[in-house]
């Protein structure tokens, strides 16, 4: 076959959405290791907006997202859990998802499971993984046993309604912060043990007194600095304050010190794309989600659907907040 042509999305520099344009690709054949894929539907995240604006610095010119589900077309040599007519669907490095088709490392890239459709899948993928490892993997000192507390920011958007759905199936009460009386509503509806309207209470004194004055095991935080201080005297001794997004922009730094007057804290930063750093951890994860969500103890919840070309709204929905659930771009 020879190349053929793919609509992309692609920015040439860091910048606001009018960085990204509607290009045509070539896409080749896939070498040793690698798949071609045409998509079916592709995930947005807000990982996507740290590589556009620059907050994570990518060489350029970028093929912007991180994730899809789609339709194998060929196999590169070497690739032996995927052949060609399979479905699939993947969060993955490098990104390069917002388009038609693209040829990329098949080492993330995962069957999916006919029960769950290529729409489901391509939003579910970059979260559903997100999730699993926070809540399966980033444990506070001790683990986490059924009654347990812990504090999920943003529990409305995507990861956190995945979360509320699988803290209620492990056991856990989640209690889940969101700016607007509407989030709150939803994030119950989906698992929530308690909810907290950040913009109109104080959360620190909500989680104290949910608690007992006792403060949560662990704090699972994609929002950053402007969450960041509160979210450690939300702790018990010993608690764990994970951190794993910026959406209202970096942590500052900070004195390694205050950890221990507030009671001998640990800190830890996550990514996904350590966790899937090797194919059988990928599969491993991808495996757990997959289960959670066909026993229906995940449902996938897509609020917004924009066709490729009006990837310049999503991103701007998307940074003004106004997304709840899953967010997908179409083809």
């Amino acid at each position: 076959m020879n190349a053929i042509s793919s609509r992309a999305i692609r920015i040439d520099q860091h910048g606001g959405v009018e960085q990204m344009k509607l290009v045509n690709a070539t896409v080749g054949e896939p070498g040793s290791g690698e798949i071609r894929i045409r998509h079916h539907a592709v995930g947005l995240n807000f990982i996507d907006v740290y590589q556009r604006s620059g907050l994570y610095q990518l060489p350029m010119p970028l093929q912007l997202g991180m994730e899809a589900a789609g339709v194998v077309e060929a196999v590169g040599a070497g690739v032996t859990h995927l052949k060609a007519g399979d479905r699939a669907a993947y969060a993955s490095q490098p990104p390069g998802s917002y388009c038609e088709r693209r040829v990329m490392p098949a080492m993330c890239v995962c069957k999916l499971p006919d029960a769950i459709s290529f729409e489901t899948g391509a939003a579910m993928m970059l979260k559903g993984l997100t999730t699993q490892f926070l809540l399966k993997r980033t444990l506070p000192q001790g683990g986490l046993q059924a009654g347990d507390f812990v504090l999920f920011h943003a529990a409305a958007g995507g990861v956190g309604l995945i979360a509320c759905q699988w803290a209620l199936a492990l056991g856990l009460q989640l209690i889940g912060t969101a700016g607007s009386d509407t989030k709150c509503a939803l994030a119950k509806t989906h698992g929530a043990a308690h909810v907290i309207n950040y913009s109109s209470e104080d959360f620190v004194a909500r989680v104290k007194e949910i608690t007992g004055g006792k403060g949560v095991k662990v704090v699972y935080d994609s929002v950053g600095k402007d969450t960041w201080d509160k979210s450690l005297d939300c702790l018990s001794p010993f608690g764990l304050m994970a951190s794993f997004g910026n959406a209202s922009g970096p942590v500052a730094p900070f004195a390694p010190g205050i950890l221990g007057p507030k009671g001998s804290l640990y800190v830890t930063r996550q990514t996904l794309f350590t966790h899937i750093s090797t194919r059988e951890s990928t599969q491993a994860m991808a495996d757990d989600l997959f289960e959670a969500v066909t026993s229906g103890k995940v449902t996938i919840r897509i609020d917004q659907r924009y066709a490729l070309e009006d990837v310049q709204q999503a991103h701007r929905d998307l940074e003004a907040r106004k997304t709840t659930g899953c967010t997908i771009l179409t083809l």
